[in-house]
């Protein structure tokens, strides 16, 4: 059967099963398989999803939910959003990677609905907001990605040797530090200078990356610090280049011989862009992973803010991927008017955090799904939200 036919097939599927509902009670859990081309390539998702029915199903399309912020789970909220308009043809949801300083501004300017951050809101954005919050959705690695010419192989670097390179006291690929992590490859590695690419806008990816960098190198931390945006060593050094976003910093690195860069692991997959094996605080050679960041998060267990906040980076866990960090969703927890809208994305959210097509979707994107004690605290989050002074209803 053809791909086109196959889609159609299953929307009319979809179509009957979602209409169904107008008539029961509840319905039972539907399983839907939903193919699609992807660059020439079949790809194919598998939607769950056990709602409670509506006894008046509003017109398809008819409540539109906008988020911006952060390109670090770009990816995979790009497929959560296409696998959901089975699962309530009702809602249209839009996402735009915008980075989490863009996605933090446009939250607390009431632009949109929900905003995506990997970086942490800063107290005074916590008062401009009045109300916000802060609710983890998925743990991502930070992987370092090169392009280096002659190499076809995976390098490995450890904490020491990338603070070096981006504060520019390791310039060059067949650097003795670099060449000892990497003895097999000690006569391929070049005399070539290192081109350190990295964020150019205000970035959650860059704030995961520099307070790992951070807890690596005391000196790092004393005079770069971490944050979305810093003043990089590299810039002085004239090694530095900067891309926006995730896409822009990936894009530089392949187009850019012997340079070096950072971004979300999804990225690195699904550009097929090499990156580094790290050695990390254990002395252990790692490959960021769902397993290593799994790893990761449990190093850090209990110790989320009253904002539902921590940091995951450097954990002491021997299978621990050392730059890794959760993205969070932003939410207004009091301020919101529409309570049919309030209803729509709060239920989306909860068939993300809860469903198992999702997370099998974002596992295999390289991204690790909540453990069940964090989910619980953000599904009970999510519980105290209140429209209009009333508590939001959650029909999925």
């Amino acid at each position: 059967m053809k791909t086109s036919n196959r889609i159609i097939i299953l929307m009319m599927v979809a179509s009957m099963l979602l209409g169904a509902c107008a008539q029961t009670a509840t319905v039972e859990p539907q399983v839907l398989e939903v193919t699609r081309l992807v660059e020439g390539t079949p790809q194919t998702i598998i939607i769950t999803a056990t709602a409670e029915a509506e006894p008046t199903p509003l017109p398809a399309g008819s409540i539109s939910i906008n988020g911006a912020g952060a390109t670090f789970p770009l990816p995979v909220y790009t497929e959560w959003i296409y696998a959901y308009q089975y699962i309530d043809p009702a809602v249209t949801l839009n996402y735009q990677g915008i980075g989490s300083g863009g996605g933090k501004k446009a939250i607390i300017d009431n632009t949109v609905d929900f905003a995506g951050s990997d970086s942490l809101l800063k107290d005074e954005e916590y008062e401009a907001g009045k109300d916000l919050q802060m609710m983890p959705m998925l743990a991502g690695a930070v992987v370092p990605i090169y392009n280096v010419e002659g190499i076809t192989t995976t390098i490995t670097l450890d904490r020491s040797t990338l603070v070096g390179i981006y504060n520019a006291t390791i310039m060059q690929w067949n650097d003795p530090a670099i060449v000892a992590l990497n003895p097999d490859l000690a006569d391929k590695l070049p005399a070539a200078a290192i081109t350190a690419v990295h964020r150019s806008d205000g970035s959650g990816t860059t704030e995961i990356f520099t307070k790992a960098l951070s807890a690596f190198d005391e000196e790092w931390k004393n005079t770069v610090g971490a944050g979305s945006s810093v003043e990089w060593p590299v810039d002085k050094a004239g090694m530095g280049v900067g891309g926006k976003g995730n896409q822009g910093v990936a894009a530089a690195v392949q187009n850019t011989p012997n340079s070096i860069g950072y971004v979300e692991l999804s990225y690195a997959v699904s550009n097929k862009i090499a990156f580094a094996q790290m050695v990390n605080k254990a002395g252990k050679t790692v490959e960021a992973n769902a397993d290593t960041l799994a790893s990761a998060m449990n190093d850090f267990a209990g110790s989320f803010s009253e904002q539902l906040t921590t940091n995951i980076v450097d954990g002491e866990g021997e299978n621990s991927w050392p730059i890794a960090g959760y993205t969070y969703i932003i939410l207004h927890m009091e301020s919101m008017t529409d309570e049919v809208k309030a209803e729509k994305l709060l239920g989306y959210l909860q068939w993300a955090l809860t469903d198992a097509g999702a997370a099998k979707r974002a596992a295999e994107l390289g991204y690790s799904v909540l453990p069940e004690s964090v989910r619980d605290l953000v599904l009970a989050k999510l519980a105290e939200v209140t429209c209009n002074g009333n508590p939001v209803m959650i029909n999925n």
